[in-house]
């Protein structure tokens, strides 16, 4: 039996466009590189293949400059996807977009988001017990509200968790390595949000390095963090590095770029 919170038969990313450049940011810190960014993203979509794992990978959209972020558009769930509604305007059209390709594998077994409820992919930490999302900018407690009324209906239990201010979303912070352990941050963990789970902090100086994902068995966490990587593999993880330098420049990381069921 199959472990849904990190074994996965399909992934879907997204190319990124010529757009992206005009990608939203927290803060300015350099124009994204297209050239290099496409070069990271075949790594990373060759890295999930490696797994035996069907990848599809959507073309570029140009008018959504930050449509490459695709996790935060839907929560794939085994029984369902549920259509996000994103807190950023600029991105609601993704949604749309997404769903003909998210059709193809669920049919009509997709749920959605209303207004006035916001929430984005990357607020959502599916662990082997539990969802956990977390309240921020793009996501607020009315789309908790009803994402928790959708998944309740099939036994899922969510819990809302703070998301530390200034941090874009809870999984910025943290990642999934195993069912019921957890890759932190030190200023996430100290809010007692993962009480009962072993949880592995990333070094000092290395915080960028906990939005990793754990798919089927590699652990894909961006590159230029070498203590983190040597802690994950002294655990025991296979751990695959990518190139994340573009991408982080608009506040992305390893989960934000696929959806993984």
């Amino acid at each position: 039996m199959m472990n849904s919170s990190y074994e996965f038969r399909r992934a879907i990313t997204r190319k990124p466009g010529r757009s992206i450049v005009d990608g939203l940011r927290a803060e300015d810190i350099g124009t994204p590189d297209l050239a290099r960014m496409l070069e990271a993203h075949a790594a990373y979509v060759a890295t999930l293949r490696s797994t035996g794992a069907e990848v599809v990978e959507l073309p570029a959209l140009e008018a959504y400059p930050d449509a490459v972020f695709v996790e935060d558009t839907m929560l794939c769930l085994p029984e369902l996807a549920i259509a996000m509604r994103p807190g950023a305007p600029t991105r609601m059209g993704e949604v749309a977009e997404m769903r003909p390709a998210i059709a193809g594998f669920y049919g009509d077994r997709i749920a959605e988001i209303t207004a006035p409820g916001t929430i984005e992919g990357g607020d959502i930490l599916v662990t082997g017990r539990e969802i956990l999302v977390g309240l921020s900018a793009r996501t607020n407690r009315e789309g908790v509200a009803q994402l928790t009324d959708i998944v309740n209906e099939y036994g899922y239990t969510l819990r809302l968790v703070e998301t530390p201010e200034g941090v874009l979303h809870f999984k910025t912070d943290c990642g999934l390595l195993a069912p019921e352990t957890i890759l932190s941050t030190r200023r996430l963990a100290v809010s007692g949000c993962f009480e009962g789970y072993e949880v592995l902090l990333v070094p000092d100086g290395e915080e960028a390095a906990s939005n990793c994902i754990r798919f089927n068995n590699l652990v894909i966490m961006a590159a230029g963090f070498p203590r983190t990587a040597e802690m994950l593999s002294a655990h025991g993880y296979e751990v695959v590095q990518i190139d994340n330098i573009e991408c982080a420049k608009l506040d992305g990381g390893m989960s934000c770029l696929s959806l993984r069921f």
